[in-house]
């Protein structure tokens, strides 16, 4: 019997038609999923609507930056620096990142290997294009966020890889064996954006040693595979360890690449710091590309991280509390789900483990709505819940699933403690509603 061949798949907007008066590129992406969804909703609000809104992966209300961290920024833009900084990166941020990776992670990067930018995303951005040339595949699993619009930005041929609540929605060595000698990059992100799940130290280190072994089979004659490691949310973790990738295989030092930052753990999505550890050479073109675009963080903001990553205490006593007040959030909409799913109704939710997000199932669809309209897909299921139920979420839809089978991503950063209080009895009883 001869094997399936792993078939590259076509980017969603790669059809649409070129008007000849903008670029391919811009004919042809597609803008956000979840920023359209989330105009819906800010739309909603504006007519005095009160919507709890658990699409967005930011922070409101009741959590804010660290105090000394804020302290920190406001001062040195008191002290005048706001001119431009390096374009990899303030060198007192590049080493307190090494410093703070060591004294973490057990990582260690020298400060030349760390590169610094405005947030998470231009560093994906940089990264891709210093490794990938066009035609390169990429191998990404879904659900994932944005990898196969960076993918189409770069000209990257799509491997998208299905993943299931069976394996925490992440790869495994065995599921994507049959696409390594076809790609140059493999994209993974733990806690994973957007199912709130994360990546065993088993499943990982098999990833890691089937990289390596395909990249010592390439020796001289191919270009290697790197791993793409996006942990921006490893200080988030309920119950379970981050594990990543140096520390699990070593060999893998030299095709991996980190993605981390300020943005998730210190709540502070709009300050734009955020920082990535890669070998040098990786490191200086990344640099290069992003320089030439200015995607460098501002300089106050950067020179405060660089103190704030300095106080371990600090940054310690933070995080204790600032993950209770989000673990407490995930424990109670999970038991609102379990208590719904044990009373009868069509729903379900994975266990919280890492990061702001749950994954949640509404098997609505089929179901008739109080006023006789059925439920024909996930995007129906989407609509209901917001208009009737003032819940707004995101379908898996958004995140490249073709079939999300009912599953939503729910954030819990954007909703108040007293939002949250009253969504759930309102879910549970448009829920109860259908037919």
């Amino acid at each position: 019997m001869t094997a399936t061949l792993p078939h590259p798949a076509v980017y969603a907007g790669a059809d649409a038609p070129v008007s000849g008066r903008l670029s391919a590129l811009a004919d042809t992406l597609i803008g956000s999923e979840v920023l359209k969804i989330a105009g819906q909703v800010n739309a909603l609000i504006a007519q005095g609507e009160a919507v709890a809104n658990f699409t967005v992966g930011d922070f409101a209300g009741d959590f804010g930056l660290p105090q000394t961290l804020t302290d920190g920024i406001v001062r040195h833009y008191r002290a005048g620096a706001t001119n431009y900084p390096p374009s990899s990166g303030m060198p007192a941020l590049r080493r307190a990142v090494a410093d703070f990776f060591q004294r973490e992670l057990g990582l260690d990067y020298r400060p030349e290997e760390i590169l610094v930018a405005g947030g998470a995303r231009p560093l994906i951005y940089g990264f891709y294009r210093a490794v990938a040339n066009a035609g390169d595949g990429v191998l990404y699993p879904v659900p994932s966020w944005n990898n196969n619009h960076y993918v189409h930005m770069v000209g990257g041929t799509h491997y998208p890889l299905p993943t299931g609540p069976e394996t925490n929605y992440m790869p495994t060595a065995e599921t994507l064996a049959p696409y390594l000698p076809y790609v140059s990059i493999v994209f993974i992100n733990s806690p994973l954006n957007p199912t709130g799940t994360m990546i065993s130290a088993e499943a990982l280190e098999r990833i890691c040693k089937a990289v390596v072994e395909e990249n010592r089979r390439r020796a001289g004659t191919k270009k290697p595979v790197w791993l793409f490691y996006d942990q921006i949310y490893w200080m988030l973790t309920f119950g379970k360890t981050h594990v990543h990738p140096v520390a699990l295989v070593p060999e893998i030092r030299p095709w991996c690449v980190y993605i981390d930052g300020a943005s998730k753990a210190l709540a502070a999505t709009g300050i734009r710091v955020g920082w990535a550890a890669a070998p040098a050479d990786a490191t200086l073109a990344a640099s290069n590309i992003l320089g030439h675009v200015g995607a460098w963080a501002p300089k106050p903001e950067q020179l405060a991280v660089a103190e704030f990553l300095d106080k371990p205490n600090e940054l310690h006593g933070f995080l204790c509390d600032f993950k209770t007040k989000i673990e407490a959030r995930l424990q109670k909409i999970y038991a609102a789900f379990q208590n719904m799913k044990n009373a009868g109704l069509r729903v379900d939710c994975i266990e919280p483990q890492g990061g702001i997000y749950l994954s949640v199932r509404f098997k609505l669809r089929g179901m008739t709505t109080p006023d006789g309209r059925v439920l024909a897909d996930d995007e129906d299921v989407r609509n209901y819940l917001l208009v009737e139920g003032k819940c707004a979420f995101v379908p898996f839809s958004a995140f490249g699933v073709k079939n999300g089978d009912g599953w939503f991503r729910l954030s819990v950063g954007g909703v108040s403690e007293t939002q949250l209080d009253e969504a759930l009895p309102r879910l549970q009883n448009v829920v109860q509603k259908l037919a």
